[in-house]
């Protein structure tokens, strides 16, 4: 049957139809769906693990035991997997393990950008890259039978185009595999140092009959074009690009997979053109290896390492190696990120910038408190480097900011990575005062349950972490929980915590104003004749206030009720109910 999916959904379908029977992921856009969709499917086990460490070895485990695994995160979540990622690569697989990795080109949603490629290649692993829907659901398939006939985990790259957009694909029936049975082999799966030197070698004749197997696999093809005096190089949604930007006109060696690359079919798709151009996104992986393999290019890197492409940055770069006569228009209006009307964490925010404080923040809704107005941030580096920064950056000042910093956290981020951080806080007794910003979900990568949450993947009530008890079991004496929709409540306690001698912690506790069971008292209004104009409402940066004609003016359909920017007007302008 043919239909509509996304890549992401693509990928899981290719999940089902493989027989993969166990999934365990961590959310991250743009790779979230794909364990979503795959938690659909009754035949598959499908986990949140609370970090992507976590998950890759669960997945690695459950390959261990015979059955069709994968883990998904996006590309910064690889780099909290790469410890077991490069040992997994030596120990290889029982059954077939697939470790899907979604680039962010463009930064749509991440701190860095970064070529996942760079993994595949360091880690000795193949990598598929699929261009399309039909090829993200092709390719899984064809992941688990590259890993269970080469013996090794089998990395698919994503990035958010692919992830994101939607193509037909052709879907088929589900193939139930047998658990491969396990049996102990410690040679293998022991990677002590005796073992593990025994295994290189391994390692790298696998990868040397992959690369024999990408000469003449059908994911690598070449395209005949019109006009060879230009013959183009490309994979994953550059490809796109191309075929959108001049159409048959010129051919094109299309890569479906990344690494190994296959050398042979590199020099003879060179050979019958007379200019090479490379086009792909981010690093120039593919380019330096036709260079390593003396092969002249025009020029210098033709395509820049900076930002996602489009077919108008194609069609451009392009046109100054050879003319394409392509020209599109891309005039997008910018939609900066906001907090969402009613947010939890607003509130917050203007404690801590009302009080002149210095936040290391962490990843996730709360970085828009970065923003204007409320610029209450000074750092956002990796999942849970809030708190150990905060630590290091206490110790490091001999207590001068022990009293004027503070560390913020989503509690899912701080079950991902930062629980590690305070435990160190208070090992090593640094006197340092975190915030967990307890939105009750995982709400930038659209409301995932975690281990706080006391449901799971599934929705199915499931054991729930009590923060408030693993902080002081950790070590953490002072603990307090409060309402960030009550400013003076979040003044007092920022205040207080910040002038104790000890380690503590702050709980903000309020449900994500989006999640569906959430119940709000309703839009308030504004009184246009009380209102002065003083702007006061404006310092939370609310999407639902805005300042028409000199008064504040609440837009209803945004409002939630929550209260805030009432408890900011002096002059009671603000609070009155809308009328129905």
């Amino acid at each position: 049957m043919k239909t509509l999916l996304l890549g992401n959904e693509a990928v899981a379908r290719g999940l089902y139809e493989a027989g993969c029977t166990f999934v365990s992921s961590y959310p991250g856009t743009p790779s979230t769906e794909i364990t979503e969709a795959a938690a659909k499917y009754p035949e598959i086990y499908a986990e949140w693990a609370p970090n992507e460490k976590v998950a890759m070895e669960a997945a690695f485990g459950a390959s261990l035991a015979g059955h069709r695994s994968f883990c998904g995160m996006k590309h910064v979540g690889l780099n909290v997997a790469a410890d077991p990622l490069f040992t997994i690569a030596y120990t290889g697989v029982n059954g077939g393990m697939i470790i899907a990795v979604a680039d962010d080109a463009g930064m749509h949603s991440s701190q860095n950008e970064q070529d996942s490629r760079h993994y595949a290649r360091a880690a000795k692993l193949p990598m598929l890259e699929p261009a399309d829907s039909a090829e993200a659901l092709e390719f899984t398939k064809l992941a688990y039978e590259l890993s269970e006939e080469f013996d090794t985990p089998v990395m698919m790259k994503m990035c958010t185009r692919i992830s994101h957009s939607q193509s037909v694909v052709e879907t088929g029936e589900r193939e139930e595999h047998a658990p491969k049975p396990y049996e102990k082999n410690g040679a293998k799966y022991i990677m002590m140092p005796g073992n593990a030197k025994r295994r290189h070698p391994i390692v790298e004749e696998r990868l040397r009959k992959i690369a024999e197997w990408a000469e003449h696999a059908s994911v690598n093809r070449i395209e005949p074009g019109k006009d060879y005096k230009m013959g183009i190089i490309t994979s994953s949604t550059s490809y796109q690009y191309v075929k959108e930007a001049c159409g048959d006109t010129y051919p094109v060696l299309k890569l479906g997979m990344v690494w190994p690359l296959p050398e042979k079919k590199i020099r003879d798709f060179a050979g019958s053109v007379e200019l090479l151009v490379v086009v792909e996104e981010l690093d120039s992986f593919i380019e330096d290896y036709c260079r390593s393999l003396g092969l002249a290019l025009t020029g210098e890197s033709n395509f820049p390492v900076i930002d996602e492409l489009s077919p108008n940055k194609v069609a451009y770069e392009l046109t100054r190696t050879y003319p394409v006569g392509v020209k599109l228009e891309e005039d997008i209006p910018a939609r900066p990120p906001v907090m969402c009307a009613g947010c939890p964490h607003r509130g917050l925010f203007y404690t801590l910038k009302k009080n002149h404080l210095t936040v290391l923040g962490d990843i996730g809704c709360y970085t828009l408190g970065a923003v204007a107005p409320l610029g209450a941030m000074d750092s956002t580096i990796c999942m849970g480097a809030s708190i150990s920064g905060l630590h290091g950056f206490n110790k490091a000042s001999g207590g001068e900011s022990e009293g004027k910093s503070v560390a913020v956290i989503g509690d899912s981020t701080f079950m991902h990575s930062g629980v590690t951080g305070l435990i160190n806080t208070a090992y090593n007794e640094s006197n340092s005062t975190v915030i967990i910003l307890d939105n009750s979900i995982t709400g930038m990568t659209g409301h995932q349950q975690n281990p706080t949450t006391g449901f799971n993947l599934k929705g199915d009530p499931c054991a729930k972490i009590d923060l408030e008890s693993l902080c002081r079991a950790i070590g953490i004496r002072r603990v307090r929980v409060v309402d960030p929709y009550d400013l003076a409540e979040c003044d007092a306690a920022v205040k207080e915590e910040l002038a104790a001698a000890e380690p503590s912690v702050i709980i903000s506790r309020r449900p994500c104003a989006l999640l569906k069971y959430v119940k709000h008292p309703g839009p308030i209004s504004a009184d246009a004749d009380k209102c002065v104009g003083c702007k006061s409402c404006m310092k939370i940066g609310c999407p639902a206030i805005s300042v028409t004609g000199g008064k504040a003016v609440i837009d209803s359909t945004l409002c939630t009720g929550c209260g805030v920017c009432t408890q900011l007007c002096k002059f009671d302008a603000l609070g009155g109910k809308k009328e129905a």
